[in-house]
């Protein structure tokens, strides 16, 4: 069926009318094209003006004429400003309140073809309720304005806290730098483990107590940190930490022959502090102070009886020569008394020895060349071997000179020698070697290939009277040489060859000479008559001298005098500091001698031994030469 253009027309017509909007189409000459029914309700117009080919300027005169848009004066102009601005055909917008109270939007946009459709929309509900959303924001704003202040108060106080606690920062920050920097400068390792083993803290200065060991161990297990040789000699005690008691141990570690004290104590949260320390100094100390007691002991035990027997010993001498001088003496008599005679001589010799052991015989380091003390050693020991026992002597130890009690050292190695020619017999080999063990000790080891030691003698070798050899032995030898052992704070150990034969290995504490030097030397004495006569000695032997009387003093003039050479200075000093004081203020930094005329068993005499070589007053120029490396004019 075909649509007639009637039909068509009427179909628009009824859409249009559908539109809750009103709506125009003018054409390019301002003449009504179409509108909708909602148009003519909204406006009130006459049929006249809503049909096809009413112009724009009539509906705009009705419009006006009827008061549409309020008090109009010159109603002919109005309409004539609107016509001109409807035939510019632009796009607009428009809000306008009707005199009914009514507000309308007004939308035109012109066509292609000329021109243009406008749609009138009644937006009086959207402006009401635009006014009254106004009127709550005003409200609103209000309380937004109390909330804004409140906020803005809160903001202050928190910014005055973000402040306070930034400075606190700042403080805590500061404190554990400081905390970071004191441990890191204390002469011990102070760590954390966790309950895993891994280290969460250290100061690092595990490398100062362990040499070798890394610094940087943070997240390292510490089985890995020591290494497995420390960590076996720990472990025990670690275990206790974890397991919630406090542990201390003490322990020589196999590649720095170092003393190490550890101390192990349990947090609250499976973790272990530790706190190591090199104690090598301490231990050598004290068992040079335990051996100096022990002789003490000795010597009150035996002192009076070895009077009352030199006293026996002198009368039986006596009697015994006026009876090998008597006439007329039975033919066998002459060997008794010749064998009484002989039996009281070696009494002598006994106590002799035996006032070795108890006196308080003071060491008398000097610079000691170590190659010559070997050949002098070997020199003394060749006599006293039999033809089928042979000495080999092996030197591993670096070419300088060291502070040794060098008689004393001599001794003991000679009674080691004469202890293993006795083990080998008719025939036999002594080994004898010397090196240096790091930089901690000077290390002598005597084998042979005799039997070895017994159980007993490994167990009470170093007792006093002790002997394996029948009435041939005095039993004074291995322990004469553990005495100068731990007195000048070393180590003596006894074992076996694996293959046969004995072991002996003596160790003493490893320090260098004092270098020679005829520069500036430093002399700290405060007694005014006593440091004179040391000036002089000092100059005799070509020193340049510079005095002080205290440690402090001695401090200062050090500080503002790079050019001393040598420090000399009494124990004993005025003032709070001694001369030990003054040694550790200066440790490694200038050569040190140290002078006293304290006993032999004073505590700050055998402090003194451990720091810097010791002269006993009164002393000559030889006895500080001695103490010095020797230079070509004092060798002559």
């Amino acid at each position: 069926m075909q649509i007639t253009d009637r039909q068509t027309k009427a179909m628009t017509t009824a859409g249009l009318n559908l539109i809750a909007q009103a709506l125009t189409i003018y054409d390019s000459g301002l003449r009504l094209v179409v509108c909708n029914a909602p148009f003519q309700s909204m406006f009130d117009l006459p049929d006249v003006l809503v049909t096809p080919g009413a112009t724009f300027e009539q509906t705009i005169h009705h419009l006006a004429s009827r008061g549409e848009y309020g008090v109009v004066d010159d109603i002919d102009s109005f309409v004539a400003e609107r016509v001109e601005q409807a035939r510019a055909f632009a796009p607009h917008y428009m809000e306008r309140t009707r005199a009914n109270g009514r507000t309308i939007s007004v939308e035109g946009s012109p066509l292609p073809q000329g021109g243009w459709v406008t749609v009138y929309t009644d937006i009086t509900a959207t402006k009401q309720q635009e006014t009254l959303l106004r009127a709550r924001s005003d409200a609103l704003s209000d309380q937004l304005l109390d909330h804004a202040e409140q906020l803005g108060k809160s903001n202050r106080e928190l910014a005055s806290m973000i402040t306070t606690l930034e400075e606190t920062k700042r403080q805590l920050t500061d404190s554990e730098a400081r905390m970071r920097l004191t441990t890191e400068m204390m002469p011990a390792h102070i760590a954390h483990v966790d309950a895993s083993g891994h280290y969460t803290y250290s100061n690092r200065r595990l490398s100062s107590v362990i040499s070798g060991r890394p610094s940087n161990i943070i997240g390292m297990h510490i089985s890995d940190a020591l290494g497995a040789s420390a960590y076996a000699n720990i472990s025990a005690s670690l275990a206790q930490a974890y397991s919630g008691s406090a542990a201390v141990i003490e322990f020589s570690d196999d590649n720095s022959a170092r003393r190490i004290r550890g101390s192990f104590t349990p947090d609250t949260r499976g973790g272990v502090y530790i706190l190591s320390m090199d104690v090598t100094e301490e231990t050598q100390a004290r068992v040079a102070l335990q051996q100096t007691r022990k002789r003490e002991i000795a010597a009150q035990m035996i002192s009076g009886l070895a009077h009352d027997f030199s006293n026996l010993l002198t009368i039986i001498l006596g009697m015994q020569s006026r009876l090998g001088r008597l006439p007329a003496l039975p033919a066998d008599a002459a060997p008794l008394i010749e064998g009484t005679l002989a039996a009281a001589r070696r009494g002598g010799t006994l106590l002799s020895s035996i006032a070795d052991v108890t006196g308080p015989r003071a060491l008398r380091p000097i610079a000691t060349d170590l190659a010559a003390l070997l050949a002098d050693l070997e020199i003394l020991a060749a006599p006293t071997l039999s033809d089928g026992v042979t000495l080999s002597v092996q030197n591993e130890a670096p070419d300088e000179l060291v502070l040794l009690d060098k008689g004393l050292v001599q001794d003991s190695l000679l009674n080691l020698i004469l202890n293993s020619r006795d083990a080998c017999g008719a025939s036999g080999l002594i080994t004898l070697s010397q090196k240096r063990v790091h930089d901690t000790w000077i290390e002598w080891t005597v084998c042979d290939s005799g039997p070895g030691f017994s159980p007993s003698a490994l167990e009470r070798g170093f007792d006093p009277f002790f002997t394996t050899k029948g009435s041939e032995g005095s039993g004074l030898g291995l322990s004469m040489a553990y005495d100068m052992t731990r007195s000048c704070g070393g180590d003596l150990r006894l074992s076996n060859l694996p293959d046969g034969g004995a072991k002996v290995v003596l160790r003493l504490p490893y320090r260098v000479a004092v270098p020679a030097t005829t520069g500036l030397v430093l002399l700290v004495e405060d007694a005014d008559d006593l440091r004179a006569v040391v000036r002089e000695i000092l100059m005799d032997l070509g020193h340049s001298v510079i005095e002080a009387t205290s440690a402090d003093e001695a401090v200062a003039i050090i500080a503002d005098l790079p050019d001393i050479s040598l420090v000399l200075s009494d124990i004993q000093l005025k003032g709070d500091a001694t001369g030990i004081d003054l040694a550790n203020r200066i440790a490694g930094t200038l050569p040190l001698v140290l002078m006293t005329s304290l006993p032999a068993d004073h505590p700050l005499f055998l402090k003194g031994q451990t720091l810097a070589p010791l002269l006993r007053k009164p002393f000559s120029n030889d006895d500080l030469v001695a103490l010095i490396t020797p230079s070509e004019a004092a060798a002559e």
